[in-house]
């Protein structure tokens, strides 16, 4: 056998490695002959790649990446096919982009020639119907950067490149694609220097702005933080809570995607998701500062008071992705999360702040903490419904710190962030974005990354079923990941009933049996995943069958080393 070339699949690949990616999420088409011959020729070989997980859907490996990331804040590859393999990521690029998670993705093309001119010409009749004029433009609008590899010699320097883009702020996927022909083309040898193509160094504000923030906080009556996602740097709420407890400052969480602040302390007020009444402490505060969030409040239902005094800082104050968005802020920041709180917390260092009325502060939130204690303990008496907040309580009952949780609860998603209750920085995560079903794959995403934890994902019947949970359960045991899955199963899309009755509370919808969002009959949600990946499977409709249906799945879980489905039917009004 002759010597293998090396071709621009194998500096593809080997960039990857240079770039300490761990994993490749992959589905493989008819645009991957040389990097799937790279792959053997260095399994043949003893050369170190990262590892391939094969993806029977592209979503799901696609959210795998993103639970990885999520978890580590380490970038991972997911490889693809031509248009119908973009097109197939569906809601995951959607979910990346809006999360701000670095992600690779790779996806070939069509061959560029068909008479057979170079390695790699078109030979199969589908390579004329996956042609389309435009593949990047596919995702274009939802990456931090899109290319094309043209030449072999510069593999090297566009992954490179792509990886600077995904992991400099405002974070996000990115996304490169090259043609058979390309792929297939001899490339030169070497290697990349990473010390090289290292992200951009985060942003940090003026220190006049920085005098100008700290004074109006120290000077406010009842300041209040608001964010959304400080908590995906754990340093940052380092900084938060050094910053909150020096000032007094309350701390309101908006769709929180992370952990930003603990959850047991004095100062923290909760967290807000379409409510439709006003939040007490957006009503209470004359001064608060916006840090790391998409949507502090909603405008028409719960703004802060019109003389409060908005500071907003983030690494993208203008949204630049939003269409529609502003709020009214005296002063906008482009600033990293932990590098602004720090430069703040070194400014309040060097102030002389009244002491008696930060008290006052602390004891103002402290009350508003306390009251908001009493009213979910009061949601937990047991009775005789098995409810969101009875299940919620459950789990939080048997969480140990070494429990990582994704929250895809949708309906239920600020039930699952009350009631959990959880304190420590970077353990729960939700997809920052919109698109449903990313729970499935991020979950043993996360679990490939933290194979000592216990990953567990809760999430509605609704979200389970977009989950492609076939796919999902049979890349979990293939991989020996394995996790627990609970389900809120409120028989149906409730998210798309409750936003018509926000908008027509008293019209026909409001009244009518069936608004074509029941999953009744019910499938066997369990069923699948163990069909697929022989998961532990249960329904649970008691709440006194509930403690132990858990026991044995945590203990399928931990011990049998298999995924776990408890379907649990929740008590509908």
């Amino acid at each position: 056998m002759a010597s293998p070339l090396y071709t621009a699949g194998s500096a593809l690949l080997d960039g990857l490695q240079e770039l300490g990616v761990e994993y490749i999420f992959a589905n493989f088409g008819s645009d991957h002959p040389a990097i799937v011959e790279a792959l053997a020729v260095a399994r043949a070989s003893g050369a170190a790649l990262p590892h391939v997980v094969t993806c029977p859907n592209e979503m799901v490996g696609l959210s795998a990446a993103h639970g990885f990331a999520a978890s580590t804040g380490r970038p991972q590859a997911v490889l693809v096919h031509v248009e119908c393999g973009t097109q197939a990521l569906a809601g995951a690029v959607h979910n990346a982009a809006k999360g701000r998670i670095p992600v690779f993705i790779f996806a070939g093309a069509s061959p560029i020639t068909q008479d057979g001119e170079a390695k790699g010409s078109r030979n199969e009749f589908i390579q004329w119907i996956q042609d389309v004029h435009d593949q990047r433009g596919i995702v274009r609008g939802y990456m931090r950067y899109e290319g094309e590899i043209r030449t072999a010699a510069a593999v090297r320097p566009l992954v490179a490149r792509a990886f600077q883009f995904a992991c400099s702020d405002p974070k996000g996927p990115v996304y490169l694609m090259g043609a058979r022909e390309v792929l297939e083309a001899e490339a030169p040898r070497g290697a990349l220097a990473p010390q090289d193509w290292k992200p951009v160094s985060p942003g940090a504000m003026s220190p006049k702005d920085v005098a100008e923030v700290a004074q109006a906080l120290a000077g406010a009556r009842a300041p209040l933080v608001v964010t959304s996602f400080v908590g995906r740097n754990p340093a940052a709420v380092e900084e938060l809570v050094t910053f909150c407890e020096t000032l007094g400052a309350g701390v309101l969480e908006s769709v929180p995607s992370y952990v930003n602040f603990p959850h047991d302390h004095p100062l923290y007020q909760g967290n807000q998701w379409n409510e439709a009444h006003r939040n007490r402490a957006l009503s209470d505060a004359d001064v608060i500062l916006v840090i790391d969030s998409d949507v502090p409040w909603i405008p028409s239902v719960n703004r802060p008071e019109t003389d409060a005094a908005i500071f907003h800082i983030d690494v993208d104050p203008l949204k630049l992705q939003m269409p529609l968005w502003y709020i009214p802020a005296k002063g906008r920041y482009a600033a990293d999360a932990a590098t602004a709180l720090g430069q703040l917390n070194s400014r309040l260092d060097g102030m002389t702040l009244d002491g008696a009325v930060v008290e006052r502060r602390r004891s103002h939130w402290a009350q508003l903490h306390e009251l908001r204690k009493a009213r979910l303990a009061n949601k937990e008496r047991p009775g005789a419904a098995l409810t969101a907040e009875l299940l919620t309580a459950a789990l939080r009952r048997r969480l140990t710190d070494d429990t990582l949780i994704v929250n895809e609860g949708v309906s239920n998603y600020q039930t699952i962030f009350d009631h959990l209750g959880i304190s420590t920085p970077g353990t729960m995560f939700a997809s920052g974005g919109g698109s449903l079903g990313g729970h499935g794959g991020a979950a043993p995403g996360v679990k490939l990354a933290h194979p000592d934890k216990t990953v567990l994902a809760l999430t509605g019947d609704g979200s389970y079923m977009f989950s492609t949970p076939s796919s999902v359960h049979w890349m979990s045991r293939r991989y020996e990941a394995p996790f627990l899955t609970v389900i809120y199963n409120n028989g149906g899309w409730k998210s798309p009933k409750l936003s018509t009755l926000a908008v027509h509370p008293q019209g026909f919808a409001s009244q009518a049996a069936d608004l074509d969002m029941s999953f009744h009959p019910q499938s066997d949600y369990g069923g699948i995943a163990a069909a697929a990946g022989g998961a532990y499977a249960e329904i649970v409709d008691r709440l006194a069958d509930l403690e132990a249906a858990l026991d044995r799945a945590f203990h399928a879980v931990n011990v049998e080393r298999r995924s776990a489905v408890i379907d649990v039917r929740l008590a509908t009004a």
